[in-house]
């Protein structure tokens, strides 16, 4: 308990810290056409789960919105949509850039692995980058099990961020990648401001040093999920530059319906 009590603190301060600079990538992102990409990548998703159903019928939660894209991108098409994160520093970003949407949006400041949600809340919960950062991701699992309804979908899009720091392999791609942002003379999202203390932070965490989503598929299926994975997601979902500076550590979509 004291790990996890240590890290939770650790990564709130980190993400306080981050969340101006962190607002500007996802202001950059609702700004160009990641805007589009994302939301008919999700929403396709979510349609193809409850076809029929009209967003308005649906609750999503977003866990881990940071500085809301997913929350600003799912409500403009129509969902009712509430987004939690640990860090109110986010949220408060989250709200500025959802400007008059921030109304309609439910930003509420939780952690990820204790929801206080009732049981069976939402039709679909979602999450990007946010897994792997976690210090018990098996009980945020079973947290968004439980506030799903029966038939509920779970979209977690993750990769495995800081794998270099334990395989040798992921290191020599990861090294590959900082390469080919200098030589292309584009900003290099790998090595960001205080990127030391989230070194550190990952060394101590458990999904670093695992290969997903092997690892997920396993963890969901246990919990009462049935699971499928999507590992060519980036694919479609990144910009030019993402697929420069992260191509040795590829995203990966975990769907995921609540049996």
């Amino acid at each position: 308990m004291a790990l996890k009590q240590d890290i939770l603190f650790e990564n709130k301060a980190y993400w306080t810290q981050r969340a101006p600079s962190y607002s500007e990538i996802n202001r950059s992102e609702l700004s160009s056409q990641s805007r589009v990409v994302w939301r008919d990548t999700i929403c396709e998703q979510i349609r193809a789960r409850f076809p029929g159903r009209a967003p308005r019928e649906l609750r999503v939660l977003e866990v881990g919105t940071g500085p809301g894209f997913f929350a600003i991108i799912l409500t403009e098409a129509g969902y009712r949509v509430t987004a939690v994160d640990l860090t109110p520093s986010m949220l408060a970003e989250a709200k500025k850039n959802a400007g008059a949407l921030a109304g309609e949006i439910e930003f509420l400041e939780m952690n990820a692995e204790a929801l206080t949600f009732a049981d069976e809340s939402f039709d679909v919960v979602l999450s990007r980058n946010l897994t792997w950062d976690l210090p018990h991701p098996e009980d945020a699992y079973r947290e968004w099990h439980r506030v799903l309804k029966p038939g509920g979908l779970l979209l977690s899009f993750d990769a495995n961020w800081y794998r270099y720091l334990f395989d040798e392999q992921a290191l020599a791609g990861y090294e590959e990648d900082r390469q080919n942002v200098a030589a292309r003379g584009i900003r290099d999202e790998g090595v960001g401001e205080n990127f030391d203390v989230m070194e550190d932070i990952a060394r101590r965490i458990p999904l670093s040093r695992l290969l997903r989503p092997a690892w997920d598929r396993r963890i969901l299926s246990g919990v009462g999920f049935d699971v499928e994975t999507d590992e060519r997601i980036w694919e479609r979902v990144w910009a030019e530059e993402e697929k420069v500076n992260f191509g040795s550590t590829p995203m990966f979509l975990i769907r995921a319906v609540k049996s």
